[in-house]
């Protein structure tokens, strides 16, 4: 009786030691974050209840044709598609991992045909030649985590598959941001068009005019060409831009999972009003910014595999056992005599590899090391993009008064200019040069309140949208996409 008490009080000890980790206590990584962002423009400082929507943050610039854009990016697109997959990848092999944490118990039988050499060294002569063997057995193998390398493998996995969450919630705040900033342009490039073809069909009756003025002898054929001049660029450049306009068009396209050789989008000259957004402290990114967290969790995941690689210092034990039946004729096989049975710890230990674990261990130190340096870096990254984008919606607000003014004077230099010309008394020239004034004024006004929304478009995703840190653990983006049909 006295070794199958040696045994349990073995096997006890053992899973005491279990609870046992080799990984250092997890800390995050410390990175610079200011009190307070540093310009002051359109945006209020949010509050713990005032944040941006937590789903649907474009529904901020109030245009239904976006709204419905953003929703069908959700339902189609192949990027999303593409990182749901690699979610589910990492969370099938948490469970992979998982499972190691349980006995791993198997369960065969057999029955074979069996004849023995004749000229073997252990075959008497009243050995039969042939014989049969049938068995039925089990097994069930447990390796005891002393060292806890089965949970800091379990916690690694964890933290890998929370970081894939995490990665799955940035590509989707990526394709939402990157829709809505190229429709934006979409509607800006059709405000240009208008524009343009307005300024075809001015440039188109002056050029009339100064025909008419020509064949009458009142003015020289110099004035033809320059309004000839000034048509054809006018032309051109309405062309590019409505090349431009179906390039943006196709990019909408594939955002939303469609071809592009069928989609089409009306034309639209109304710019959403810019929205009011929720700006709160720096330190708040750390909870909504999806990519911070996804570096986050890959620090944990590497101070993980450090214990992992610390573990294979020490032993592992596993505790084993198996049983059945074994017979030479099926009829008794399930009998007491034909039972077999094996029951014990199976203990191991490198003693000599070269220096490979002690690399091993270097290797997770510098990994860890990385891990934090990125995280870091995904930090300052995250406040500089912010900063970028409160000041060039800012100084955008500020030119726009300023441009405003300028092109308000240049529209009326041209009419002044085209008054004059008509009376004869200025010449086609600076009736030219104010048409160029006044085009590039308004292209350039049209250009700033795009560029401005734009610059909005990307503080939000710099701010993380709607995202928060607990869906993470939740995963609720990948449930959501999943019951969308990203399957």
């Amino acid at each position: 009786m006295t070794k199958p008490k040696h045994l349990a009080a073995v096997i006890a000890a053992a899973l005491l030691l279990g609870a046992c980790s080799m990984a250092p206590t997890y800390k995050a990584p410390e990175a610079p974050v200011a009190g307070q962002f540093q310009p002051a423009g359109p945006w209020t400082t949010a509050q713990p209840a005032d944040q941006l929507p937590r789903e649907g943050w474009w529904k901020l610039y109030g245009d239904e044709r976006l709204n419905g854009l953003e929703q069908q990016l959700i339902d189609h697109n192949a990027d999303l598609a593409v990182a749901l997959a690699s979610y589910r990848q990492s969370r099938d092999v948490l469970a992979q991992v998982r499972a190691d944490l349980f006995p791993q118990v198997s369960a065969g039988a057999g029955a074979t045909r069996n004849r023995v050499s004749l000229n073997s060294p252990l075959h008497g002569a009243s050995a039969p030649e042939y014989y049969d063997l049938y068995s039925a057995s089990a097994q069930a193998s447990y390796e005891v985590d002393l060292w806890g390398r089965v949970r800091d493998n379990v916690a690694a996995g964890r933290a890998e598959m929370q970081a894939s969450a995490a990665d799955l919630a940035s590509t989707r705040l990526s394709l939402e941001a990157t829709l809505a900033d190229t429709y934006l342009q979409l509607v800006g490039a059709d405000r240009q068009v208008d524009l343009l073809q307005k300024t075809v069909d001015a440039y188109q009756r002056a050029l009339q005019l100064t025909t008419t003025l020509h064949a009458g002898g009142a003015v020289s054929g110099l004035d033809v060409d320059r309004a000839q001049t000034q048509l054809s660029s006018a032309k051109s450049q309405l062309s590019q831009t409505k090349a431009q306009r179906e390039v943006l068009q196709h990019a909408i396209a594939v955002l939303v999972g469609q071809s592009a050789s069928t989609f089409t989008i009306d034309a639209k000259t109304d710019l959403p009003t810019l929205p009011v957004i929720p700006v709160g402290v720096p330190s708040t990114l750390l909870q909504r910014r999806p990519d911070i967290a996804a570096a986050e969790r890959r620090t944990a995941e590497a101070n993980a595999q450090i214990g992992v690689a610390r573990a294979a210092f020490f032993p592992s034990l596993t505790l084993s056992a198996g049983g059945g039946y074994q017979s030479g004729a099926w009829g008794n096989l399930l009998t007491a005599p034909s039972a077999v049975w094996a029951l014990g710890p199976n203990l191991l230990l490198d003693v000599f590899d070269g220096g490979r674990r002690r690399a091993k261990v270097a290797q997770a130190h510098a990994a860890f090391d990385q891990a934090s340096a990125q995280y870091r870096g995904t930090v300052l990254t995250a406040f500089q993009q912010v900063e970028d984008n409160q000041s060039l919606i800012n100084n955008y607000g500020n030119a726009l008064v300023d441009q405003k003014d300028a092109t308000a004077a240049a529209d009326r230099s041209l009419r002044l200019s085209t008054a004059l010309y008509k009376q004869g008394a200025d010449s086609y020239l600076d009736v030219v040069t104010a048409q160029v004034d006044s085009l590039n004024a308004n292209l350039s006004l049209l250009s700033l309140q795009t560029n401005q929304l734009r610059a909005s478009v990307q503080l939000v995703r710099a701010l993380g949208g709607g995202w928060q840190v607990d869906d993470v653990s939740v995963s609720h983006l990948a449930e959501d996409a999943k019951a969308r049909g990203l399957k």
